[in-house]
């Protein structure tokens, strides 16, 4: 670190998770997994065993996901710290919906211009939408 960058062999994630008791929010923090069958398991049980609604301070080896399946949306922002070391990508998405006969998913990046380009979201998003093409 110390104002170099650096690559890392394996991105971790966080995510906020809903108490539908309490309507309270903790981060939930997964580790990657090879599969998305995999992940999906680890995630649910790590949503499930977690006591805790903040774990600590997220590192930059951490893409951070916050959902919002409650409303759809055409812009989203977060307030930034600012730190030049601050280099955790968040993502977003919201309600899907249905337009011109096409389902629609509000999704938006929040990203570091230091760390990435335009063109390493577009070719993300493309990833994304050949995904969910298959479905």
């Amino acid at each position: 670190m110390d104002g170099k960058v650096v690559l890392y062999d394996r991105i971790n994630t966080a995510f906020t998770y809903l108490n539908k008791e309490t309507e309270l929010f903790k981060v939930v923090n997964v580790e990657m997994k090879e599969t998305l069958e995999e992940y999906i398991l680890a995630a649910a049980k790590a949503a499930d065993e977690q006591k805790e609604y903040f774990t600590g301070p997220l590192g930059n080896d951490v893409f951070q996901f916050s959902p919002l399946p409650w409303v759809s949306y055409t812009h989203i922002s977060h307030t930034n710290s600012g730190k030049k070391d601050n280099a955790t990508p968040l993502f977003d998405w919201g309600r899907f919906f249905e337009k011109d006969g096409k389902m629609i998913l509000p999704f938006s990046i929040q990203a570091h211009h230091s760390f990435v380009d335009g063109i390493h979201i577009g070719k993300l998003v493309d990833m994304l939408q050949s995904y969910l093409n298959r479905f």
